[in-house]
């Protein structure tokens, strides 16, 4: 490090951009820049810019020299250049909203006549300076993929010696064998001033973290493994790091994400949704009946949905002919599924659907992405044995990473959306490729395995960050496309339930589904997680059916997804009356005081993330409105009949009056510091039961 040091000469005088509690000074070195500091953390590392090319097959070293600088109140831009080969380098930083945290990345264009590969650029590279007796702490949140894991939300002392690597990718693959991807987030807590950092892209990504005497080091941006990694970098065009951003704060993780919540709506989220007063919305979704759902069933859910006060029926999978053949099955749609659409309309519904559109199968007739046909078999990631079938709803990618792909895949969604009629799209399933075998799309070619899971097929091999690369930013195109075409249009991400949780797709997506296991703990769970991190308006849970033998449970059941986006999995035809009265006075509590707080109410985790035994919540308060809200969830401990919440974010003198929804205690009121420090008393003897405390500031 000492080296580093002596080696990095200034170029420039320094710059400060400022947001909140982020200050971050930037210095131009005569061969690198560096981020001399984050509010009181000061870095000894100069970015490591890449150190040669490859042309004609041949290494070619890279020599960078400081050419100037651009600096506003809210930008600033190093330039670098290289003479031979001919490279500019935009070492970059903007402001995008504050309070919050401020943005990175670096672009590097090829100003000659040849074509290069470039190896892996990091995003950022860090080495802050730590007195070695300092307490650090490591924050971080798995995604939910399939089913939330026994952790979720790791809180870990950092000590001498620790070394950490998250990742992250367009589809988490889950299993026990298999490590958990990260939300791409990393948040170090300390004392006075705590940082985070988040990588706002969907492909291959990852955080390095070491910890070794004084120094606190690390990386972040694309993932190099499988490696080595390179990437094409044609004559006269750019190449850009995944964005990174970086804040600094003073408080709690609940403090750092609820500044975050709010920069996410400011300056990722779509300002056209954010302005609808409905958003997140009441959803009622067919995938309880599975691949059988038809037009009879279909009407048959839709006019319960409405008479519930349900805002939108989603069309999950099983409206189509086959996978690949995004057409209504005539069979079980018989006046199509626009048919469906106009129906929903018609009882004040919204209307959703179902796709996995870079999926291909078997199908034969005209419009298929059949993988045998010679057309789509260029665009495959990989070949189809002869004997090859799809399962009902997955079949093998195309890689629209390739532009032949990706323009019939943007031209076939906006067909489906503009003839079916359709006010929401969901994807589904393993649709952005981050492995292929092609030598002629524009990756990196490589030698790769073949994998199988039931009928799908993939691959893996020193490629994936290339390929997972060029397909993310093709599908954020088709997205930002869709959006531009489509104003209206609500765009869900699922990706089998929460493999692609992330802060890009926050950018081309207005919600996500968190989970693919629905029963009440997995999605308390999974939203516990998220929600440090994401806006909870963006956070869908699925309600499934699930064992409710007194109307407590079923209460608990309904309420365990309605803390963000929720979305009934289920035939609510099958309710009792009784059940049906309390959805729709559940759902109209939704609406009238919940859905405001989702919005725009700070969030606090007031309890150990949830068990399956004991007690857990979560707390609403709106310090506009000076009103919130307390989730409280009763595991089956039946000997565990109160419990105490200690309520944050009020003021310390003011009086606020609680209600409790379900009168199991009596409504009082109380001053701010008795409810930060004595908490709430909730009481229950019924396992899996739930209670809601409003509260309001009187005076």
């Amino acid at each position: 490090m000492i080296q580093a040091v002596l080696l990095f000469i200034a170029a420039a005088a320094p710059a400060v951009l400022t947001s909140g509690h982020t200050k971050i000074t930037l210095e131009a070195g005569a061969q690198a820049p560096r981020v001399s500091s984050i509010a009181d953390w000061q870095n000894r590392a100069p970015e490591s810019l890449i150190g040669h090319v490859e042309l004609n097959g041949s290494p070619v070293p890279v020599a960078w020299h400081f050419k100037s600088q651009q600096v506003s109140p809210t930008s600033v831009s190093f330039v670098y250049e290289s003479a031979n080969p001919r490279l500019r380098l935009f070492w970059e930083w903007h402001v995008r909203a504050a309070p919050g945290p401020i943005e990175h990345s670096i672009r590097i264009r090829n100003l000659g006549s040849d074509e290069l590969w470039l190896p892996l650029q990091d995003s950022l590279r860090f080495d802050f300076q730590v007195r070695p007796s300092k307490p650090l702490t490591q924050f971080w949140v798995e995604k939910g993929a399939s089913s939330p894991s026994d952790i979720g939300t790791h809180i870990v002392p950092f000590q001498e010696g620790s070394e950490w690597i998250g990742t992250s990718s367009t589809y988490a693959h889950a299993g026990k064998d298999v490590p958990r991807e990260m939300i791409p987030y990393l948040l170090i807590e300390s004392e006075p001033t705590s940082w985070y950092m988040g990588i706002e892209f969907s492909g291959r990504t990852r955080i390095r973290l070491q910890r070794s005497g004084d120094s606190l080091s690390g990386e972040a941006g694309l993932n190099p493994n499988p490696g080595p990694y390179r990437t094409r970098l044609p004559a006269g065009e750019t190449y850009e790091t995944p964005t990174i951003f970086l804040g600094a704060f003073q408080g709690t993780p609940d403090d750092a994400g609820n500044a975050l919540h709010r920069w996410i709506r400011a300056a990722l989220n779509n300002p056209f949704t954010l302005r609808n007063p409905h958003y997140p919305l009441l959803v009622s979704n067919s995938w309880g009946s599975g691949m059988a759902i038809n037009e009879q069933q279909a009407h048959h859910m839709i006019d319960d949905a409405s008479a519930l006060g349900l805002e939108m029926f989603h069309l999950d999978a099983g409206w189509f002919r086959t996978i690949g053949d995004w057409t209504s099955n005539p069979e079980k749609f018989p006046n199509g599924v626009a048919f469906v659409a106009d129906y929903a309309h018609h009882k004040g519904l919204r209307f959703g659907l179902w796709t996995d559109w870079t999926q291909a199968g078997i199908g034969t007739q005209p419009g298929a992405l059949n993988v045998f046909d010679p057309k789509t078999r260029d665009w495959l990631t990989t070949d189809a044995p002869a004997d090859w079938k799809p399962e009902d709803f997955k079949g093998i990618t195309i890689d629209i990473g390739l532009p032949a792909a990706r323009n019939w895949a943007a031209a076939k969604i906006q067909s489906i959306i503009h003839d079916l009629h359709i006010d929401m799209l969901e994807h589904d399933g393993y649709l952005v490729a981050e492995g292929c075998d092609r030598t002629d799309h524009p990756h990196a070619p490589a030698t790769t395995k073949q994998f199988k899971d039931e009928g799908s097929l993939w691959v893996e091999g020193p490629n994936d960050t290339d390929v997972s690369d060029h397909a993310t930013r093709a599908y954020y195109q088709i997205q930002s496309k869709l959006r531009s075409q489509f104003p209206n249009l609500l765009l869900e991400i699922c990706n089998d339930g929460g493999r692609m949780v992330d802060f890009g797709s926050a950018v081309h997506g207005d919600y996500f589904s968190i989970t693919d296991a629905y029963d009440p703990l997995s999605n308390r769970r999974a939203f516990y997680d998220a929600s440090y991190v994401l806006p909870p308006a963006m956070l869908e849970t699925y309600v499934q059916n699930w064992p409710t033998p007194k109307i407590e449970n079923f209460r608990y059941m309904l309420r365990s997804g309605m803390m963000g986006w929720f979305t009934l999995m289920m035939d609510s035809n099958t309710w009792t009356p009784e059940q049906h009265a309390v959805a729709r006075t559940e759902f109209d509590l939704y609406k009238q005081k919940l859905r405001p707080l989702i919005r725009q109410a700070n969030l606090y985790h007031v309890s150990d993330r949830p068990t399956a035994e004991h007690w857990d919540g979560i707390e609403y308060f709106d310090s506009n409105s000076q009103a919130g809200v307390l989730f409280a969830f009763h595991g089956t401990d039946t000997s565990e009949t109160t419990h105490r919440f200690p309520l944050l974010g009020l003021q310390l003198r003011s009086v606020y009056s609680l209600t409790f929804q379900d009168h199991t205690s009596q409504d009082y009121a109380a001053v701010g510091a008795d409810l930060m420090k004595a908490g709430i008393v909730v009481r229950s003897s019924l396992p899996n039961s739930s209670e809601l405390v409003f509260l309001v500031r009187k005076r």
